[in-house]
């Protein structure tokens, strides 16, 4: 197993991908053929089953975009599953403590590290590469541990401590609204805590990363350091086109 998003990030480079919430393949392979690094495929906010995820990460099947899958908690069961089934790395919502984040690397990684069973899945071509794998999967698996609460960014770097987290990921939204400012996400307070992260990930030799949703939000990301960058999702890549074709219409919307 070769991680090639693992590969950049170490390599001090930036990652640029995106959401996917559609649960389309057809979309996944029409991504695929623009320049993203990787792709987090939602399994918390939108109704994708995992049957759905293992078929759009055989769609990445051959290319160099790294298959994410964000879980909707810090379940060993679902971890496995996701893991089995192809991706490469997984997405850990509301990491609030030093605890929250040992689990999550405990379940996703095999013995004496973890607690990871073995099985001949998608992820070893079926057991085909199942001695490759093994030896490989817990340096190239990716953790990206979700800083969504003041509690999370209070408790940063310890969290960032933990031996398998390779990304804090800033979730903005969330985080502007457990702070109780609603959707106010340009609130000094906001990027006061964002910068916070960063800063602890560049101390501890890590990768900061952040949802951008606007122009402004990535070059903001861009500008300051952040280094995986999700540039929204495919749903708002179709709503921002569909727009600006009604707008050039002369409908507004």
């Amino acid at each position: 197993m070769q991680n090639t998003l693992k590969k950049k990030l170490g390599n001090g480079e930036s990652a640029i991908g995106a959401w996917i919430s559609s649960g389309s393949p057809n979309l996944v392979d029409l991504l695929r053929k623009l320049n993203f690094d990787w792709f987090v495929f939602d399994m918390e906010h939108s109704a994708i089953s995992i049957e759905t995820v293992g078929r759009m990460i055989q769609v990445l099947n051959g290319s160099t975009i790294t298959p994410l899958v964000r879980v909707g908690q810090i379940d060993q069961a679902v971890l496995k599953v996701v893991l089995d089934s192809g991706a490469q790395g997984v997405v850990v919502p509301l990491v609030n403590t030093v605890e929250e984040a040992e689990r999550a690397v405990r379940f996703c990684k095999y013995p004496p590290q973890g607690v990871r069973g073995v099985a001949a899945t998608k992820a070893s071509d079926y057991g085909m590469s199942l001695s490759n794998y093994i030896r490989t999967a817990n340096e190239e698996t990716a953790i990206i541990a979700q800083i969504e609460t003041p509690q999370a960014v209070d408790n940063i770097k310890e969290i960032l401590s933990v031996k398998g987290v390779d990304v804090a990921f800033v979730g903005p939204s969330d985080l502007t609204m457990t702070m109780g400012l609603m959707d106010d996400r340009s609130n000094p307070k906001v990027t006061e805590a964002m910068l916070k992260v960063l800063k602890a990930c560049q101390d501890a030799g890590k990768t900061a990363g952040t949802m951008a949703t606007s122009l402004d939000e990535t070059k903001f990301a861009v500008q300051r350091g952040f280094r995986f960058i999700s540039l929204a999702s495919e749903m708002r890549f179709a709503t921002m086109g569909a727009r600006a074709f009604l707008e050039a219409a002369g409908r507004q919307s």
